[in-house]
């Protein structure tokens, strides 16, 4: 790196110089047009493009989230191009209601093959473009400004004079114009050819023109972004007649926010691809986006209910695939492995069960309900050395119906940990139970059952224990007020002197084998607390077992 990078670069040249700016002040309040071009931007920035059958499947996903207007090739660029829109146009597989974009450059024998590709077609987008950058005219073209409009409007005119051989036929056909590289262009000069396209295509607001305003490499804060938006939308001329369309790149890791504010700003359509595939750095992932919308309540006209499936076809298809932190959709963004968060989520959902789900969510560290696109409560809480007790007493409450007190998810947290930081990974549910099982429900030693009975009489119960202790017998009697005050009288009697200090017990699972499962701390006479846990299908015995567990580990 350079020491004084300012020899070699230099600040942004081309924002607006807007002081009376909208957008910051504004709120988004609705969904936006959106525009996948998966299968066009997407496409060309795989090492392996994608072949028709790969691209009819991503292309019904994309049918089925519910977008309706599908970039879905550039068709004078090859012939797997050519011959996947006629396999879309002439096996029906595009709905009447999905507008099929392709892609051409401003040159007759492209937009010849292009219009040849879109015969019989129900919904077209035909979407011109060519570069009018400083740096594309001068190192790409080596042409000046009128001879880059000149590009532009001889497009259009050829686009214009072959129009009527899809619209004889009823097709309906939406015009495209973006001036690439639009957010490094002299706005002056962008909304100059933008207008010279215009003139050609006479939109009006019954039949509008999408003018494309694409970040094709992001060269700036998304805010100048905005403001760049927002000064087109205020002195474009016939406004009313355009729809205002955003493209964002990621090459500064804002694309979101630059979409965001160019919605802000007053454009009306997004385009991007899920999960952000695209050239360099990457498209605009329109997920993101969308559930961000969905996130302040937004209805966003696009149907995530279900991310798993949609991952699943993506990653097959594109042989790209989509990163653990990927927003909304990676493995672990809705995964808290800090023991602070895991508390904080625990008692987020408790509280959320308790009033029903009937309040907005407010859950701590979720932005929303994963369940909402499909995602498990299960994915949420996962346990590794960095978890607490929250996270451990979550997945084994979750997962196996063990319910902890407090002060015994206090004691096992520790332990669980000690054991998680040994293995130096991320532990299953199931490694957590066995855990458990071993350090509490599995003690035999020095104390092991061999035989418990009772019986009451009079408000009083007797019970006769059977023990081995350190391998050799005991036996012994004890009466009290209940089944667990005789056998605490009885070990007395047998030199274990100490109190019960907490009890709980619930059942571990239903039908005719259903386990319980009780928790019992007690108290030596020195004060030395433990908890112990047992299990069994007679609800007596399992507490016998706990008061022996416990014991065990004082």
């Amino acid at each position: 790196m350079q020491k004084d990078p300012s020899k070699k670069y230099q600040p942004f040249q081309h924002a607006p110089k807007l002081t009376d700016r909208q957008w910051p002040g504004r709120t988004l309040t609705h969904a936006p047009r959106w525009a996948s071009v998966d299968l066009r931007d997407g496409n060309q920035a795989l090492a392996v493009p994608m072949n028709v059958s790969q691209k009819l499947e991503l292309f019904q996903t994309l049918v089925k989230i519910g977008f309706k207007e599908i970039e879905v090739g550039f068709p004078s660029a090859s012939n797997t191009e050519f011959a996947f829109n006629r396999l879309l146009i002439e096996k029906g597989h595009a709905p009447d209601d999905v507008w099929l974009q392709v892609l051409v450059q401003a040159r007759e024998d492209l937009i010849e093959r292009t219009i040849e590709s879109l015969v019989g077609a129900k919904k077209v987008i035909i979407h011109m473009y060519n570069s009018t950058s400083p740096a594309q005219r001068r190192v790409v073209f080596g042409k000046s400004k009128d001879e880059i409009k000149a590009i532009a409007v001889n497009g259009a005119q050829m686009i214009k004079d072959r129009l009527h051989r899809l619209t004889e036929n009823g097709t309906e056909v939406m015009l495209q114009y973006s001036p690439e590289s639009f957010s490094a262009t002299e706005l002056e000069y962008a909304k100059e050819v933008s207008e010279a396209v215009m003139d050609v295509w006479q939109p009006t607001p019954q039949h509008k023109m999408i003018l494309n305003l694409p970040d094709t490499v992001e060269v700036a804060m998304p805010n100048v972004y905005a403001d760049q938006i927002e000064w087109i939308c205020r002195n474009i001329k016939q406004r009313d007649s355009l729809i205002i369309s955003l493209h964002a790149h990621n090459d500064r890791s804002t694309g979101v926010a630059a979409t965001e504010l160019g919605l802000l700003a007053g454009a009306d359509r997004v385009e991007g691809t899920l999960f952000g595939n695209g050239e360099r750095t990457g498209n605009l992932d329109i997920v993101t986006v969308a559930l961000n919308l969905y996130m302040h309540g937004i209805n966003p006209k696009l149907d995530f209910s279900n991310l798993h499936p949609i991952i699943d076809v993506y990653e097959r298809c594109t042989g790209m695939s989509v990163p653990p932190r990927q927003p909304y959709a990676g493995e672990l963004v809705f995964t808290a492995f800090s023991g602070s968060h895991q508390d904080a989520i625990k008692k987020g959902l408790a509280e959320r069960e308790q009033n029903g789900g009937q309040a907005h969510w407010d859950v701590p560290y979720l932005t929303i309900d994963p369940a909402d696109i499909g995602r498990e409560y299960r994915e949420v809480i996962r346990v590794n050395s960095q978890s607490g007790k929250g996270g451990v007493a979550y997945l084994l409450e979750s997962e196996f119906g063990i319910e902890l007190p407090k002060d015994m998810q206090r004691e096992f947290g520790p332990i669980a940990n000690d054991a998680v930081d040994q293995l130096g990974r991320e532990v299953s549910g199931t490694e957590l139970k066995a855990m458990f099982w071993k350090e509490y429900v599995e003690r035999s030693s020095p104390w092991q059952l061999s035989g418990f009975e009772t019986e009451s009489k009079n408000g009083v119960v007797k019970c006769r224990a059977k023990f081995l202790r350190y391998g050799q017998p005991v036996v012994f009697c004890g009466e009290g007020n209940g089944p667990l005050a005789a056998l605490v009288h009885g070990l007395g009697t047998v030199g274990a002197r100490f109190e019960i200090s907490n009890y709980s017990e619930h059942a571990l699972s239903s039908g005719e084998g259903a386990a319980a499962i009780s928790y019992i701390q007690v108290k030596s006479a020195d004060g030395k607390t433990r908890w112990g846990a047992g299990v069994d299908t007679n609800i007596e015995l399992a507490s016998v077992r706990a008061v022996l567990s416990a014991l065990n580990r004082l």
